[in-house]
Parts: structure tokens; C-alpha cells; sequence
């Protein structure tokens, strides 16, 4: 049987399971209907939050930290970050802001997680 951790919750679950012709035929360790709705997503498409950073112009910091404001395609991962590298925003930028708005049209959007200002000088 194969084996996945379950991240919807804090317990963790170590879920085993079995694939047979391309379906879940058995699994063992959820403790909650999560755990398994957790397993078809990760089978079908992978998805997750990505936190990282962008460049800010005039700000007390050379960069300022963003998220994904929900999980998206692990596919899109590569291409999100190297579209991130590329874009530079002024300052001032406050958290929750959003830098970037539905990104790759998946309804998910970039944003601030972190309160940066202009820089005084």
C-alpha cells in the first residue's frame, strides 16, 4: 500500500491506500472525511499555497513576502515563480494587499504578507 500525510488538520494522518485500475480501491488511517478528500485531490491534481517574495522599489525593504491567497496546481508552481521574479512594485505596500489578481485564471490571487513602507530618505 502506498502511504500519504494528511494536511488538512494538525493530527496529521498517515493515510494508506491502494490503487486498483486507477481508482482508490482501499484506505486506512483518516480519522475524518477530510483525510480521504485530501487523497482524491492529491491523486487527481496536487494543489498547494505558495509563499515567497517580490521585489519592491522604494521600500524600507528590498522585497516584500506573498502567498497565494489559496492553493493552486502544483503544475503552475514553476511558471508562478518565475513570473514573481520578474515583477518589482512600488512602495508603499500594505499586507493583504493583492499583487498580483487571479493569476494563471485560476481565481487565485497574489498577495502581501507583510506591511512594507516607502523608504524615508
Amino acid at each position: 500500500m502506498d502511504r500519504i500525510v494528511c494536511v488538512q488538520c494538525p493530527v496529521g494522518c498517515k493515510i494508506k491506500f491502494e490503487i486498483v485500475d486507477g481508482k482508490i480501491a482501499k484506505v486506512e488511517g483518516n480519522k475524518c472525511p477530510r483525510g480521504l478528500a485530501y487523497l482524491e485531490d492529491e491523486l487527481r491534481e496536487p494543489k498547494r499555497i505558495v509563499p515567497t517574495s517580490v521585489k519592491i522599489i522604494g521600500g524600507n525593504y528590498p522585497l516584500v513576502s506573498v502567498k497565494t491567497s489559496a492553493p493552486i496546481p502544483k503544475k503552475y508552481i514553476p511558471e508562478l515563480m518565475k513570473k514573481l521574479r520578474q515583477i518589482e512594485i512600488n512602495a508603499p505596500v500594505k499586507a493583504g494587499d493583492i499583487i498580483v489578481k487571479n493569476i494563471f485564471d485560476t481565481g487565485v490571487d497574489i498577495i502581501a504578507t507583510r506591511t512594507v513602507s516607502k523608504n524615508s530618505q
